[in-house]
């Protein structure tokens, strides 16, 4: 496990108020997280990376989805966001989250291990967005799926970066921008995985 000072990132306090807004439940409300995450590809079965899990607000519904079989790997660089992920696996029994205290760019994870990256709510990347995606590219399964989902900023910037790190722009489902791990990462692969 790798050490990061996670407060040079994000205070505690700054933390303490993530955790009022993502564990109110009205947010579920304006956010449903079951039905971003299937838009983003999940899956049961699927052994999935969640980039920046802060609280969980993904990370325990995602868990549902991929089930008993499948695997959720909650990444971020905060101490504060991983300990509240295992308080919430503790409470609730979850045995299919493995919270990762690391930046994103370096995950340590296997090549080709991954089925689904989903990338939600990330204003910035620590590392870099070209280091990560990259990182992304090099775990993902070939055929395998990265959403992210888009806040700001020029989404046709976003779609040209990604594809240049080896993804093939798929399709958008709300506010959701999915892409196709390619076989050869400069190839131009003309087949649109179904989703």
């Amino acid at each position: 496990m790798k050490n990061y000072n996670t407060e040079t990132f994000m205070s505690k306090f700054a933390f303490s108020i993530m955790i009022l807004m993502h564990d109110n439940f009205l947010l579920s409300f304006f956010a449903n997280p079951y039905g971003l995450l299937k838009n983003a590809g999940l899956r049961p079965g699927q052994h999935i990376l969640e980039v920046g899990c802060g609280p969980g607000f993904f990370t325990i519904p995602a868990s549902e989805i991929v089930g008993d079989k499948g695997v959720i790997y909650a990444v971020d660089i905060r101490s504060q966001a991983i300990e509240r992920v295992r308080k919430k696996m503790n409470n609730q029994g979850i045995r299919n989250i493995r919270p990762l205290l690391t930046n994103a760019s370096d995950t340590d994870l296997p090549d080709k291990s991954i089925d689904t990256v989903f990338i939600f709510g990330l204003p910035y990347f620590i590392g870099g967005q070209d280091n990560v995606i990259s990182e992304m590219h090099r775990i993902l399964k070939p055929g395998g799926i990265l959403s992210f989902k888009h806040l700001r900023g020029s989404e046709t910037k976003l779609v040209e970066r990604v594809e240049k790190n080896g993804m093939k722009y798929l399709k958008k489902v709300g506010n959701i921008l999915l892409f196709e791990k390619r076989k050869d990462k400069n190839a131009d692969d003309s087949v649109e995985k179904e989703i």
